[in-house]
This record gives structure tokens, C-alpha cells and sequence, in this order.
């Protein structure tokens, strides 16, 4: 029988991980010494004893235990891994969307004492475009829990203040330019959460069954964030399944909108019931209708990015986060040395249009990849100019740039001619030479 054990083990966990495999001893925090053969030999009995007994096998008993030995395995897999973040790293921090399997890592922290003695931190991204719940709940699970989360959003806006958000960004900044929501509510805040919190190690819920773009993550991985640092992936191996198996053992606080159709949350802008007609739920720790169109593979974000797609045309599936080149995000001004001068108010922009002289001033904002691609072109054009150069941050005023300096999107040029009045520079192409050729247009059609 112990040959047996030793069989189903492998098929269930694979054999390295039998032979491998051992949980290290902490009793402070709930993990226990125990290999995974040690767990199949007193759990297999009952359903697999009827050689001995002539019992009738019992299947419904088989695959409760054996979900049961999963589950079990997977939670010390889990710990295990958390342990290693939390005592091998100074600075473990944990971006708590409040999803599925962001709460069942919530739970183990706290049943391991990490949230309580703070060897790992917590931090949350609010974009501004989230459910009204997803906040709420956060409240909920720091009392609960007994931990404060620090919460980043758009930068140079205040925590909770939307208008603020809307004022400097634009409440459509996510139908104009996807990319750039992304990078400025999430990706951006993100990044700059994980350096305040002087992470080194980012402890985080993805997982292989979320789709074919994390099927091959590892538990541990490296971040090409701020130099590199490590990415610890507790629940990599899990199912969706797995998560809410947790959920509903320990009872775990989780998010209410999964009671009303939500498999996964996200934005309220994009994101959908699983099916639309929400008849799936999860409601008192017990799933309601059909549980396959949320537990089947890759369906855990079928309701995400709902009508977003990216550049090229293809379907959206991340939010940027976690892909290559995020760590690319913006931390400082444009322009910051060389020839371009700095308007800092819309006064002194309303004297250079009025002056009687002429200038180009452009109208950007950091955030912006356009902006930020034209910079070495601009910089370049500016040491030759024949005219003073300027640059204007207009996502912080943007009233006044629309009004007064033909901006609608950025980066917007223009060229200040003698009599005030502002002509926009209409066109793509942002080399040295282009600009330079648009200065020399006005010198033709004043001569």
C-alpha cells in the first residue's frame, strides 16, 4: 500500500517534488515538519482500504481526500516560500489587489505572524477606476487583519482624490490612450510604491492556470525593477479552484462582488460577471450555478480588460504590471538640462505669447511615451534654434492649454509668432530637422 501511496503522490505532485520536497519546522507560524509521503500515508486509508476490508471503493471519498492532500501540500509549499521572502529578505512587500488568491496569500501571511510583525508590508494600487467595493474591502481586511496597507495611485495626486485625478490626467485618459492609463494609474504608482517601501523582494498572486502568459512563472523569479530584485510567487502551482478550496477551508474574507458574479475584479471600467448573466457566484464560502466557466483554465480573467485592446490591435490581457519593459516608467521631468527653458505658470506663459516675439513652446506632460520619445530630437533641435525654445507641463494645466495653446493630446509644438498669435505644429514627425523645418516655414511667409 505504501507503493500505492508513494504512485498517487507522484501523479498528484510530481516526482521531484515527492522526493524533494519537505516543509521546514516553525511552529510559530503554522508550518509543519512534514514530507508529502508522510501525508499520503495517514490520509489514504479510508477511501483505499477495501483490499483488505473487501469495502467497495469509495470514489467520492477518494477525490475529497486527495483534494484534501493537495490542498494541504500546496499551503506548505506556500508558507514555505513566504518564509524565504519574508526572513531571507529585509523588505518583503506584498501588492494586494484583493482578488482570489491575493486574499488567500493575505491569509497566510497573517497566520504566519508576518502582517503582525511587519516583515512584510503591504501596499495597494487605487487607479481611480476601481469598483467602489475594492476599496471598502480594503478597510474591511486591515481591521480584520489588523494591518495598514500604504496606497499609491497617479502621481502627484492625493489618495482618494478623483478630481484631482481628473483634473491633471483627464477622466478619459483610458479611451484615449490605454497604454498610457496603464503606465500612469498602475504600472507608474506601482513602481514607485515598491521603491518607498524599499522593497527586495515582491510577494505576489500570480499563477500558472491564470493563461498561457504565466504558464511557465516558478515561485521564485527576478524583477527587472529599480536594478533587479526578487519576485516571490507563493501560489504559482495553484489552481483557481485550489484558491477558493482555501477560501471556503479557513473561511477567508474575500472579495463581496464575488458573491455577485465576479470571478476576478479589476477596473469597473473593464471588468465583467463570469458569465454576464452572473448566475455563477460564490456565496458563503459555496459556489452557485455552474462552476466551470470560472474554474476552467486561463477563465479566472475572462471578465478583465472587457473591449480594451492594445496598439497592434490584439487582445488586451494585462494591465502592464507585470510585463517586459514596465520598469521603464517615468521618475523624473523631461528636459530637465540643455537649451529647452522651462515656462513654470500659466502667467509667464501668457507674457511669451504676448511678448512680440517669437518662440516654439512645447506642451507636454513625463508620463507621456510620445513626450518622452521626442526629448533627445527636441533637446537637439533647441541648441540651433532661431528662436527661443520652451516646454510647458500642460497635464497640470489643462484648461489654459487647450484654451490657449491648441492642445488636446500630448505632446502638442507650437510656434509663437510676433503678434500672439499660436500656430500648431500638425504633424508626427518629431525629429531635430522637422522642427527646425517648421521654424524655417514662418521665416517664408514673412518674407
Amino acid at each position: 500500500m505504501k507503493a500505492y501511496a508513494a504512485a498517487v503522490a507522484t501523479v498528484l505532485f510530481g516526482a521531484s517534488a515527492i522526493s524533494a520536497f519537505v516543509a521546514p519546522t516553525a511552529s510559530s507560524n503554522g508550518i509543519t515538519t512534514r514530507s508529502t509521503s508522510s501525508i499520503i500515508n495517514t490520509q489514504y486509508s479510508s477511501a483505499l482500504g477495501m483490499a483488505e476490508d473487501d469495502k467497495v471503493f469509495d470514489q467520492e471519498a477518494y477525490i475529497a481526500e486527495s483534494k484534501e492532500m493537495r490542498l494541504k501540500y500546496l499551503e506548505e509549499q506556500a508558507m514555505f516560500s513566504l518564509k524565504i521572502a519574508c526572513e531571507n529578505y529585509g523588505n518583503a512587500v506584498f501588492p494586494n489587489a484583493m482578488i482570489a488568491g491575493d486574499v488567500v496569500i493575505t491569509h497566510l501571511l497573517h497566520r504566519m505572524g508576518y502582517l503582525k510583525d511587519g516583515k512584510a508590508k503591504v501596499m495597494v494600487v487605487d487607479t481611480f477606476h476601481l469598483f467602489p467595493e475594492t476599496m471598502e474591502f480594503l478597510r474591511e481586511i486591515e481591521e480584520f487583519y489588523g494591518f495598514k496597507a500604504e496606497v499609491f495611485c497617479a502621481e502627484g495626486v492625493p489618495v482618494g482624490d478623483k478630481a484631482a485625478y481628473d483634473a491633471k490626467y483627464g477622466a478619459n485618459l483610458w479611451k484615449e490612450d490605454i497604454e498610457q492609463y496603464d503606465k500612469v494609474c498602475k504600472v507608474e504608482p506601482f513602481q514607485r510604491g515598491l521603491k518607498t517601501c524599499n522593497t527586495d523582494c515582491m510577494i505576489n498572486g500570480r499563477t500558472r492556470w491564470q493563461g498561457f502568459e504565466r504558464a511557465w512563472i516558478d515561485q521564485f523569479e527576478n524583477a527587472p525593477i529599480g536594478g533587479g530584485l526578487a519576485k516571490c510567487n507563493p501560489i504559482a502551482y495553484w489552481t483557481l479552484e485550489d484558491t477558493f478550496d482555501y477560501i471556503a477551508k479557513y473561511e477567508v474574507p474575500h472579495h463581496p462582488l464575488h458573491a455577485k458574479g465576479y470571478p476576478s475584479i479589476g477596473d469597473a471600467k473593464d471588468t465583467i460577471p463570469i458569465p454576464e448573466d452572473g448566475s455563477t457566484k460564490f456565496v458563503n464560502f459555496k459556489f452557485e450555478g455552474d462552476k466551470t466557466p470560472w474554474l476552467d483554465y486561463a477563465s479566472e480573467r475572462k471578465g478583465r480588460f472587457v473591449g480594451l485592446a492594445n496598439k497592434d490591435g490584439s487582445t488586451k490581457t494585462e494591465c502592464g504590471i507585470h510585463v517586459a519593459g514596465a520598469e521603464q516608467t517615468f521618475d523624473r521631468d523631461l528636459w530637465e538640462e540643455g537649451a529647452v527653458k522651462n515656462i513654470a505658470s500659466t502667467d509667464e506663459a501668457k507674457e511669451i505669447i504676448g511678448s512680440g516675439k517669437e518662440a516654439i513652446v512645447a506642451v507636454y506632460a513625463p508620463w507621456c511615451q510620445f513626450c518622452q520619445g521626442m526629448e533627445d530630437e527636441f533637446s537637439k533641435y533647441a541648441e540651433s534654434a532661431g528662436v527661443p525654445v520652451y516646454k510647458f507641463r500642460g497635464d497640470e494645466e489643462r484648461d489654459f492649454v487647450q484654451a490657449s495653446l491648441n492642445t488636446e493630446s500630448f505632446p502638442t509644438v507650437n510656434f509663437i509668432k510676433a503678434d500672439g498669435s499660436v500656430v500648431k505644429y500638425d504633424s508626427e514627425a518629431r525629429s531635430a530637422d522637422d522642427f527646425a523645418n517648421f521654424e524655417k516655414s514662418f521665416e517664408k511667409s514673412t518674407a
